[in-house]
């Protein structure tokens, strides 16, 4: 039997964003899309979201994961590295805050002010931040639309847990583990890419010992949604391979 395919969702979402995109792919193995750990119930942890996800997960798999669902996915292939067959990382960066070190990520004092905004008005900084991640792309309209009627369908997660993964994304830094992690690994990327540079996919695709990377011209932080067709004949061929 094909090992399953796990999508992991991004930040501030949940698992309605891969509607669409669940569809379209090949029937011939079972798509299992959760809700991270900790968005049902009180946030935790990233090592426990990972033990988590390992748990309910089948003990062999092909995990896909959208931003901060990418730096789980690497998390998740390099403690349990017997389970996970292969990674696809979308939108996905080893860092998401920026350092001397690391100029791929968003602005300490940027971050700074959207952790303040969240803490005044959630609702208000996620729907903020969902239209940033159309930014540049082609598609924006459309994507920004199937966003939000994704979006819709379901809770989005309580303040606790936004501000919890929020500081997953502050403090996370996959830099040193990435040679560590062997598993076969896809890298898409959007070209327009506002959150997280294309750069950073770049430098995923060229430290983790067995990546390709695969640029989306014309998309931004949501390939999966801009562009679908693409997407899905890119996730196809790679778990068929």
């Amino acid at each position: 039997m094909k090992p399953a395919l796990v999508l992991l969702h991004g930040w501030g979402a949940h698992h309605r964003v891969w509607d669409e995109l669940a569809s379209r792919l090949n029937a011939d193995r079972s798509v299992i899309t959760p809700d991270l750990p900790g968005h049902d119930a009180v946030p935790c942890a990233i090592e426990r979201t990972v033990d988590r996800l390992a748990a309910a997960a089948p003990a062999r798999c092909v995990v896909a994961g959208w931003s901060l669902g990418g730096q789980l996915a690497l998390a998740w292939a390099r403690r349990y590295p017997q389970q996970i067959a292969r990674l696809m990382l979308i939108a996905t960066t080893p860092r998401f805050v920026a350092t001397p070190d690391w100029p791929h990520g968003m602005a300490a004092e940027v971050f700074a002010d959207f952790s303040v905004s969240l803490k005044r008005d959630a609702a208000g900084t996620l729907r903020r931040f969902f239209l940033l991640q159309t930014q540049g792309d082609v598609q924006a309209r459309r994507v920004a639309r199937q966003l939000e009627a994704a979006l819709v369908l379901q809770a989005l997660p309580g303040s606790s847990v936004l501000m919890e993964t929020l500081r997953w994304l502050e403090t996370t830094d996959l830099r040193a583990t990435l040679p560590e992690i062997t598993q076969p690994a896809l890298v898409m990327h959007g070209d327009r890419d506002r959150i997280a540079p294309p750069a950073a996919g770049e430098y995923l695709a060229a430290h983790l010992p067995r990546a390709r990377l695969a640029l989306l011209a014309g998309a931004a932080h949501a390939p999966f949604i801009s562009d679908p067709e693409v997407m899905c004949k890119l996730m196809n061929d790679f778990c068929h391979e």
